[in-house]
């Protein structure tokens, strides 16, 4: 089964290819990421747009290799999300920082930031022939206080990073859902011309 051509985008309008074939599998076979490949997917994210260029993201990562480092960023994670990830060789936290470093005033663009700086890390690892799966299972109170984040930042989203399994490897109660193609709402429901 070709889980790549099952997933690749059904698009209306002609898009670009990494981003028709970017998506989010639950399912990672072990081959370990390079440092520079690594460096490679967080230096997209680095040029992402933000509010003033403050760059309000941060990104703490674990890969297997480093067993302890990994674990304390796998214990942040719900049940449903550490049955999946195990196998994956990348983990990782997007973290935001509250407030603007210019004026220390709130940043309400920060998640925002988080979000595009964490998008063009995926179109990057899209092209590097990787995948992402950003998730929001996780405890974000364990990881603030797990990270020492302090009042300055708080603890986002989690992502894995690694090299498309199999589906056969998953838990029975996740293949089905890995299998079913991707959809997305027409864009009849999401944009309006002038008022909502």
């Amino acid at each position: 089964m070709n889980l790549q051509k099952i997933k690749q985008a059904k698009t209306t309008y002609a898009i670009s290819d990494t981003i028709a074939s970017r998506w989010s599998p639950r399912t990672f076979n072990t081959h370990i990421l390079t440092n520079e490949q690594i460096m490679t997917l967080f230096e997209a994210a680095s040029w992402a747009p933000s509010s003033y260029n403050e760059q309000p993201w941060r990104f703490v990562y674990a890969t297997r290799e480093q067993q302890e480092k990994y674990d304390l960023l796998f214990s942040f994670l719900g049940e449903w999300n550490q049955a999946w990830v195990k196998s994956a060789p990348m983990l990782a936290v997007g973290i935001i920082k509250k407030n603007y470093t210019h004026n220390n005033k709130p940043n309400k663009h920060a998640a925002h930031d988080l979000g595009m700086a964490s998008a063009t890390l995926a179109q990057q690892a899209t092209a590097m022939g990787l995948h992402v799966h950003f998730m929001g299972g996780f405890d974000a109170t364990i990881a603030n206080e797990g990270l020492n984040l302090g009042d300055d930042f708080e603890a986002y989203t989690m992502f894995v990073v690694g090299y498309l399994g199999e589906v056969a490897d998953l838990p029975e109660s996740y293949r089905e859902e890995e299998i079913k193609p991707r959809t997305r709402k027409p864009l009849s429901t999401l944009v309006f011309n002038g008022a909502l």
